[in-house]
């Protein structure tokens, strides 16, 4: 495992200490089916103040997300819980590392209040990784999850978790809690992993997905891969194969955008008729839903992909 431990206390600290001396990563240009425009709208500005004015984090703006403009147009945000510093330090990753702080213990009621200010129907919630946490966090996800039900009872809630590597029971009190739907990302496939995605491994996020199912069926589970990143395709064909054994219902896949160029670089923008294959040979596989394109992200119109994930869960019992 990975963990950033975080000496350097000069306010100008850099975003990502561990990546400062690596030698520069070139990526290739994006093709003009990667672009999007840049945020502009009254919505959006609504939406960033009402963050704001909650001290909230979203992975929307810490990641980078290239749909921030879309979604918060809307008014749909991704809030990021337990800070805005992650102890892990993956290569494709453009959130801050380090020691994050204590954790806020109002801060499960400032989302919920968030939640209920943007009238969300379906509200995200992820966070960075605290390998610094006895339980990673699992009772502040609990706490959220809670404080949002008491506050929008008709709010659908997703979560997007870390792996809760090495630490017991923490996915259990995240499960008892009883989200709409368990997210948790592989990001890449497994002869990537230690250059990608170094802190995790591949088949203890898989058995967290299976675990899931085991503890509430009911629960929806979805996770995500990048492409682009130098995988082969049977190796993104085997990755769906090991999801569904795991009885995972909902698989994204977008490509990989290098935040830096200290991150890992892009190595292949793959085109949308790839990831059109992939997703028809995804829904052969079993998945009740698929999301595949170049600008597919875990979040990206989660609220209506929800919608269908129920309908075709319906559709399949009758």
């Amino acid at each position: 495992m990975v963990v950033i431990v975080d000496t350097i206390t000069n306010p100008l600290r850099p975003r990502h200490p561990e990546k400062v001396n690596r030698p520069d990563a070139a990526s290739p240009p994006k093709p003009d089916w990667i672009r999007v425009r840049a945020p502009s709208t009254r919505s959006y500005a609504d939406t960033r103040n009402i963050v704001r004015a909650n001290g909230l984090h979203t992975v929307c703006e810490e990641a980078g997300c290239p749909n921030i403009g879309e979604c918060w147009d809307k008014k749909h945000a991704t809030f990021m819980i337990m800070g805005d510093t992650c102890t892990r330090a993956c290569a494709f990753c453009n959130v801050k590392t380090g020691l994050p702080n204590a954790l806020d213990a109002a801060e499960p009621e400032h989302v919920a209040e968030a939640t209920a200010k943007l009238g969300l129907a379906h509200v995200v919630i992820t966070s960075v990784d605290r390998d610094d946490l006895a339980d990673g966090g699992a009772e502040h996800f609990a706490r959220t999850i809670r404080a949002i039900r008491a506050a929008c009872p008709s709010t659908t809630i997703e979560i997007l978790t870390p792996d809760f590597l090495r630490k017991e029971g923490a996915l259990e009190v995240v499960a008892a809690a009883k989200p709409d739907v368990f997210n948790h990302n592989l990001e890449t496939v497994p002869s990537r992993y230690l250059t990608v995605r170094p802190g995790a491994r591949y088949f203890h996020s898989i058995r967290l997905l299976q675990r899931v199912k085991e503890i509430d069926p009911a629960i929806f589970t979805k996770s995500g891969i990048m492409v682009g990143l130098g995988e082969e395709r049977h190796e993104v064909l085997q990755v769906m194969d090991d999801l569904r054994s795991a009885e995972v219902d909902f698989l994204t896949v977008g490509q990989y955008l290098q935040p830096t160029r200290k991150h890992h670089a892009v190595m292949r923008y793959v085109p949308p008729a790839e990831f059109s294959s992939y997703e028809k040979v995804a829904y052969t596989k079993g998945f009740l839903m698929v999301s595949a394109s170049p600008l597919t992200r875990s979040s990206h119109h989660a609220g209506d992909d929800f919608a269908r994930l129920k309908a075709a869960r319906a559709a399949t019992a009758r």
